[in-house]
């Protein structure tokens, strides 16, 4: 979260199984930066619905890499959880292109089609997409 002009600073990724956030865990006590993280285990909406609250301080990056039929609710959330200025990433948003058919009824390609009609009629953010290529093919991520 930020604080204004204090040096606080929050890393809060979530994982959904617990196995991935011990080898998180594991990971960052390695890097020795588990004293600045808490892993939370648990599905994304439920932590971000917390947060909200809780009255959580607005972060200043929300980095959205979660199951993508509720990519909605996690922007959303993270509308919620922002302040002027903050930077929402959500990745995997072309989906090897899937997001621009428009007879797939993918429930993933439909919350990233979801999401993406959220942000165009939310006045307070902007949006564009970024594809990216690689040894999995294409991709890409919001930002």
């Amino acid at each position: 979260p930020s604080t204004g002009s204090s040096s606080y600073n929050a890393w809060l990724p979530q994982e959904v199984e617990e196995a991935y956030a011990r080898v998180a865990r594991d990971n960052l006590e390695a890097a020795a930066l588990d004293c600045q993280v808490d892993v939370v285990t648990g599905p994304a909406g439920d932590t971000m619905a917390k947060l909200v609250d809780d009255n959580s301080l607005p972060f200043d990056l929300i980095f959205i890499d979660a199951d993508k039929q509720n990519n909605p609710l996690y922007f959303e959330l993270a509308m919620q959880l922002s302040r002027h200025g903050t930077v929402i990433i959500v990745d995997n948003v072309v989906r090897q292109g899937h997001v621009g058919d428009a007879s797939s009824a993918d429930p993933k390609v439909l919350g990233v089609r979801r999401m993406m009609d959220m942000i165009k009629a939310e006045p307070r953010a902007s949006a564009t997409a970024i594809q990216t290529v690689g040894c999995k093919g294409y991709d890409g991520f919001l930002l």
